[in-house]
């Protein structure tokens, strides 16, 4: 039998403290079965995207939200932390293949009082329709407190979006979601499969096809494949996305990062991260990704305004705060840049693209060689042997005279692993720092016909100062920015 008992609530409905941000703690697979952790972390998410939709409420995102995952920590510290008045809990058992329980509680986090709560015993075929029924329940509790004292209309009646209808398409694309998060190719590679799974059983599922653009899209950008053969196929998903749903916030961005990225065609980018941000004001990456085309395009005041908001909804997540760092280092901020990557390594010391980007920041200082070395090997053991980072420590030692090893990176990057790919981009940056201009040249010429992601940021590159007074840079530069 389908069976749902509220087992209480009440939200003063005379009290005028207002809660105008909520958020949803990583649900506990209280199962314990490690192959349903992709369960709870898909209803975390699909509740923290389905909340988004309610004006006027601001909702944490995922990489703020999951910090938690795991740990036992009171609702008021969480929401002191985050700056939110609410936060959702849960808990998910799958008790076999046909039934799912779902236990959840929204607590005010000002003082750890309980506003509503619920549990659910479903079979697994109306998972799509429990999660509905959550988000409306959260709606209409928040209702009057989303504006002191009145009555907010946009959560009246508040009905989620519903991207499918189909069960098994869902909970396909949840596990793909759950392994595009590990961020890394062999999880890239397993989301592939299932958001291809996901649209095998519904092929108007236009979420699926944007989690597949997200996937071959950050197969490139993370130098796992190379562009031409990844790229193309990211944006065919996307542009499939917005034929199904032209409203999809998703499917916008993943279109704009790949015309950002890969077509460099920022105009059409920048028209596209506007869009996805008006469908979705939280949608806290689409800013992020947005802030850095604007400063592939040398905008920097704008991308750090946008940059700035994109921290606003994510407070504590650690690529954006790096990111805010990395976009101060490229309009030359060097100090604050500085202060912005230790306030991110506060938070985790263990966070490899910080300790790379304090690299960077390092080779810019006066005599900043050897702390920069320091932290860029620091970044190699927490990222094993991600390209860019060996790139940049490679270029460290040779600038720091240290020749020889300097070139045993050069090796390993001219012979990754077998079916294994390494932009030429990573290359020519080590041949820079020896001082080797022609095959710098030879390799920043391979990178811009592979269409590296990272060869827009070549005009502004500190790292490449050496080179600027070759007339080869700047027709490089002009073929960049022409390019078809």
């Amino acid at each position: 039998a389908i069976t749902a008992a509220t087992f209480a609530y009440f939200y003063f409905a005379g009290d005028a403290r207002e809660i105008n941000a909520v958020a949803v703690l990583p649900f506990v697979n209280a199962g314990g079965d490690p192959d349903t952790e992709y369960l709870s972390d898909g209803i975390t998410e699909s509740l923290i995207n389905s909340l988004s939709q309610v004006e006027s409420l601001k909702v944490l995102s995922r990489n703020s939200v999951f910090r938690y995952k795991g740990k036992e920590i009171e609702p008021e510290e969480i929401g002191h932390a985050l700056g939110v008045g609410a936060v959702l809990t849960g808990r998910v058992v799958r008790r076999d293949d046909e039934a799912l329980s779902v236990s959840v509680e929204l607590v005010d986090a000002r003082d750890n009082t309980h506003i509503w709560g619920a549990q659910y015993n479903r079979p697994m075929s109306d998972i799509i329709a429990v999660q509905e029924e959550i988000s409306r329940a959260i709606s209409e509790r928040l209702r009057r407190r989303l504006v002191a004292g009145g009555r907010n209309r946009a959560a009246d009646g508040f009905q989620p979006k519903r991207y499918t209808g189909n069960a098994q398409a869902y909970e396909a694309y949840m596990r793909g979601r759950f392994f595009w998060n590990n961020r890394n190719e062999d999880g890239f590679r397993k989301a592939i499969d299932y958001f291809q799974r996901a649209i095998d059983a519904d092929p108007n599922y236009a979420l699926a096809y944007a989690g597949l653009a997200d996937s071959y899209a950050l197969l490139s950008d993370y130098s796992i494949v190379p562009p031409r053969e990844a790229m193309p196929k990211a944006k065919a998903a996307a542009v499939r996305a917005l034929e199904i749903d032209n409203a999809l916030a998703e499917g916008h961005t993943s279109l704009a990062f790949v015309e950002m990225a890969y077509d460099w065609k920022f105009t059409e980018a920048e028209r596209e991260f506007k869009r996805a941000i008006e469908l979705n004001p939280n949608y806290a990456t689409a800013r992020q990704w947005y802030a850095s085309c604007l400063l592939q395009m040398g905008r920097f005041d704008e991308a750090l305004v946008e940059i700035e908001r994109a921290q606003e909804l994510d407070p504590l997540s650690l690529i954006i705060n790096a990111n805010a760092g990395f976009t101060l280092y490229y309009a030359r901020q060097y100090d604050e840049a500085l202060r912005q990557i230790k306030k991110t390594l506060d938070v985790n010391p263990s966070f490899g693209v910080a300790h790379l980007y304090l690299g960077y920041i390092y080779m810019q200082q006066p005599g900043g060689a050897p702390q920069a070395i320091a932290e860029l090997q620091e970044a190699m053991k927490h990222m094993g042997d991600d390209a860019e980072t060996q790139a940049a420590l490679g270029y460290a030692y040779a600038v720091a005279g240290r020749h020889n090893e300097a070139k045993k990176i050069l090796e390993r990057l001219n012979a990754p692993p077998a079916g294994g790919y390494v932009s030429p981009y990573f290359v020519a940056i080590v041949h820079t720092g020896l001082g080797d201009r022609e095959r710098a040249f030879e390799h920043l010429e391979r990178a811009y016909h592979d269409r590296h992601p990272g060869i827009i940021l070549l005009k502004f590159d500190p790292r490449f100062n050496s080179l600027r007074a070759d007339p080869r840079f700047p027709e490089l530069i002009r073929r960049i920015e022409q390019a078809p």
